[in-house]
């Protein structure tokens, strides 16, 4: 199943934004309320600079205590987000949050942001396309016994 079929899936494709200067507590504050697990960190032109998930936030609280939340978002950002394309399958996108263990991927097409998929949404399109599969095989046997 290609991307651009487990976005339009999805409820919404609205991606959550912040700008790096925002601070930890309103990021952590957001993520709750909208009981989301990241967001991505975009400049002015909206392009990505990096990501950041609630396992960062719960990291760097580890980390450092409580006076960590009136820091800037970017001091706790993942940089270098690894995106896919609408035109990728759900294959190469779970292998690649897989090898990379994160659990979110900005999608882009035409060099714009067009949604953001998590694994999750991957797996599910993957159990559904392996459904699909073993209907079709069990239906091709039912015929030829037939």
């Amino acid at each position: 199943m290609k991307v651009q079929q487990i976005l339009q899936r999805k409820q919404s494709n609205a991606v959550e934004t912040v700008e790096p200067g925002s601070k930890i507590h309103d990021v952590a504050a957001k993520l709750s309320e909208m009981k989301i697990g990241c967001m991505l960190v975009v400049n002015e032109s909206r392009q990505i600079q990096g990501i950041v998930s609630e396992r960062d936030i719960v990291r760097i609280l580890g980390q450092r205590g409580g006076g960590c939340l009136d820091d800037d978002v970017s001091s706790v950002m993942t940089e270098g987000v690894i995106t896919c394309s609408t035109d990728d399958d759900d294959n190469s996108v779970l292998e690649k949050m897989t090898n990379g263990r994160f659990r979110h991927m900005p999608v882009m097409k035409d060099g714009d942001l067009a949604g953001l998929i998590s694994i999750g949404d991957v797996v599910k399109a993957r159990i559904d396309s392996l459904k699909m599969e073993n209907e079709e095989l069990e239906n091709m046997i039912r015929a030829a016994q037939g």
